[in-house]
This record gives C-alpha cells, sequence and structure tokens, in this order.
C-alpha cells in the first residue's frame, strides 16, 4: 500500500484517505477544538453551592470557636510570681508536729498529727488552730498560753515530717499524683519527683506544662527552652497546693494539604515553621506552585490566610516568611496551572500521565499516536528526523 505524507510546521500526520485534499483543515481543526476544550477543562472545576435546607431540630451544624492558644510565660513574669520574702514552712494538715517544754514532760508530746480542719491538741491548753503558721510561730502561740499557768516556760516546736508542701503533677510524666517537697519547690524538681517525663521516640510532649495556682492564675512554661536550652530563668517556684499539668501531644496538630507527597496530620513540635511541615509531609510535588504556599489560621469564625513565597525562600534565603506555625494550622501548597492542564488531558486521555508541550516529546509518550487512533483510526508515530509518518506493515 502506497503511502502518502503531508508536511506542516515539521510534523507528518497520515491521512486515511491518502489525499492531501481536506487534511490540513480537518487536523487544524481537531486540534483547535481539543486546544479549546483543554483550556476551559483546566480553567473550570466542579463548585458546589449548598442549599438553603433547614436543619432538622437537634441536628443542625455547629461551629467551634477556635481553642486559645496559650502563650508562655516570660522570666520577668515567673520572676513576678516568684515570693520575694525568705522562705518560711506553714504547718497544715497531715504534719507531724513534737511539743517540748523544757523541764515540764506533762506537757510535752511527740508526734502529735494535724487535723484535716488545721488543730493540734495540747495537754492544759485544748486545742489550737496552726493552720498556715510557721514553727515559730506556733511556738510563740504555746508560750503565750503556758504563761498564764507557768513561770517563763520554755517551748520547743519541731516538725518530723512535713505534709503541707505539696503539688499535684498530672498529664505526661512517670507517676503523676501528689508529691511532697522536702524544701523549697520548684518546677524542675516538682518533675523529678514525679518520675521525670517519660521515654519516647520523639520530644513532641516536651513542648509545655501549666502551672495552675489558686482560682485565677495559670503560667505556661515553655519546656523546651527550659530543657534544651537551660533557661533557669523558667524553672518557677511551686507553692503548696499548686497544679502542673503538661498535655498530651497529640492535642497538637498542623494539617498539611495540596500538592506534597504525603499530605496529614502532622504533630506540632516547638518552632517548627512551615518550611519544616512541609517536608514532614515528603517535600513539594512535581505538580506544586512553591510561589503559592498559604498558611490558614482560625481566629474566630473567620480566619486569616498568609502566603508564603518558599521558591524565594529557596533561591535567594528570604527567611522573612519562614512563619512559625501554631495548633491547627492548615498549610496549603497551591497546584502549578501546567498540573491542572495535566489533569484535564489525563481525563481525556487516560494513557497519558506527563505532558510535555514539545511536539517530539509528544510523540515519545504517544500524545500524537493516540489521537491518531481516536480521531482516524490509524496507528503510527512521527519520525522527527525525517519529519514523515510511518505506519506499521499489516
Amino acid at each position: 500500500m502506497q503511502q502518502k505524507y503531508f508536511n506542516y510546521s515539521r510534523i507528518s500526520f497520515l491521512t486515511p484517505s491518502g489525499s492531501y485534499g481536506g487534511s490540513i483543515a480537518k487536523s487544524l481543526s481537531v486540534l483547535l477544538s481539543l486546544s479549546f476544550f483543554l483550556i476551559l477543562g483546566a480553567c473550570g472545576g466542579i463548585s458546589p453551592k449548598a442549599s438553603p435546607i433547614p436543619a432538622a431540630a437537634g441536628k443542625e451544624f455547629k461551629v467551634d470557636p477556635p481553642k486559645k492558644v496559650q502563650e508562655f510565660a516570660s522570666p520577668e513574669k515567673v520572676k513576678a510570681m516568684t515570693p520575694m520574702e525568705s522562705y518560711q514552712y506553714r504547718l497544715g494538715p497531715g504534719d507531724l508536729v513534737t511539743i517540748q517544754v523544757w523541764r515540764r514532760p506533762e506537757l510535752s508530746q511527740e508526734n502529735v498529727v494535724v487535723s484535716p480542719d488545721g488543730f493540734i491538741a495540747v495537754p492544759r491548753i485544748g486545742s489550737l488552730n496552726v493552720m498556715n503558721l510557721t514553727p515559730d510561730q506556733v511556738q510563740a502561740l504555746i508560750t503565750a498560753k503556758l504563761e498564764l499557768l507557768y513561770i517563763k516556760p520554755e517551748v520547743t516546736v519541731r516538725i518530723h515530717e512535713f505534709h503541707n508542701n505539696k503539688a499535684f503533677v498530672l498529664g505526661r510524666v512517670s507517676k503523676p499524683g501528689v508529691i511532697n517537697f522536702p524544701g523549697k519547690g520548684s518546677l524542675l524538681e516538682a518533675l523529678a519527683l514525679a518520675g521525670g517525663l517519660p521515654t519516647q521516640s520523639n520530644d513532641t510532649f516536651l513542648t509545655k506544662c501549666a502551672i495552675i495556682r489558686g482560682n485565677d492564675t495559670v503560667l505556661w512554661i515553655d519546656l523546651q527552652d527550659l530543657l534544651k536550652n537551660g533557661n533557669m530563668a523558667l524553672n518557677a517556684s511551686i507553692r503548696n497546693n499548686d497544679v502542673i499539668y503538661i498535655p498530651e501531644a497529640d492535642d497538637e496538630l498542623v494539617y498539611v494539604m495540596g500538592e506534597v507527597v504525603t499530605p496529614g496530620a502532622f504533630q506540632l513540635k516547638n518552632g517548627m515553621h512551615v518550611l519544616k511541615a512541609v517536608m514532614l509531609a515528603g517535600g513539594m510535588s512535581k505538580q506544586a506552585n512553591p510561589e503559592k504556599v498559604f498558611i490558614i489560621r482560625q481566629q474566630n469564625l473567620k480566619g486569616n490566610v498568609i502566603q508564603v513565597d518558599l521558591k524565594n525562600l529557596l533561591e535567594h534565603g528570604d527567611f522573612s516568611q519562614s512563619f512559625a506555625l501554631q495548633p491547627n494550622d492548615i498549610v496549603f501548597i497551591s497546584p502549578s496551572g501546567m498540573a491542572r492542564f495535566n489533569y484535564t488531558l489525563e481525563k481525556l486521555l487516560p494513557t497519558l500521565s506527563v505532558l510535555n508541550l514539545a511536539t517530539t516529546d509528544a510523540e515519545t509518550f504517544g500524545v500524537m499516536q493516540e489521537l491518531r487512533k481516536r480521531l482516524w483510526g490509524q496507528s503510527g508515530f512521527v519520525n522527527s528526523s525525517s519529519s514523515t509518518t510511518t505506519t506499521p506493515a499489516k
């Protein structure tokens, strides 16, 4: 069978009739039509619109407000919450007290337990309220009572067991519960008495801890800065009945979406920036647009969107947009325009995986062969060296 070729713009097409007439117009018309639909497909997409259907009673959608992001206390704030006066222990429930009166064995006692309401029983005096009193104050109180009965009594008060110098350690520690300080308590001492922090494969749980004091004071401590950087100014003093809480690691996540290798939710580590989050997701895919990376942060019902140019960061070392992430931030990597174009072409030609606009590469990946097969029922390829189209012999 004699083959006829038509060479147009250095590309040869084999026409089904073997004639030149009408093949140019038909080929150009098909290619232009295909290009038009590809452009429309690349620019278009499904855009669902919500229907104004009232929700059933009790089943309406509700939007939870974002969690409040705690701010770490500065060393100045930690210092302001530390009492300036010298430390003095004060008695409380459970303490064991020894009272000695010189040359008065009938008045002396050992291991007197302070009751839950803060009272002790003293011979010849009765019950005394010693709640939150120092040993010196208790000694002066007993002496004043006995002076009404004895001449210059000499009283000594000693504490055998301390049970009113405690804190409650909760959360991610080896032994959560109540701890008692042998002396002036500190945050590091409290963590050590609670068994220390559990050993894990990562250190995400070391992000922070809270010191809850009274009914209206919460102090958030940056554990990374305290433990890894050795900033001892954050080693806050612990008072009696303070609550120390270390939250779970899963409480803080960031979400990486879009054109990355492995999108998903990742645990937020201290000092995590947008570039680190992208790398934890496997890095950007080949279809990503590094100039359009967005950080979505929810404030109330209306969030903020910040655009980051990672291309400028990587090419010029401009870290001015290397923003630190906060819990529940969303990092979205936009696709490039070619990625959307390739996606539309893949839907039209399922055998195509990557598009290169060069004609020779189109032949290599099978684009032109696929077009000739579907439009004209022919097979073959363009020989770029000779600018001719050949058909395998039947």
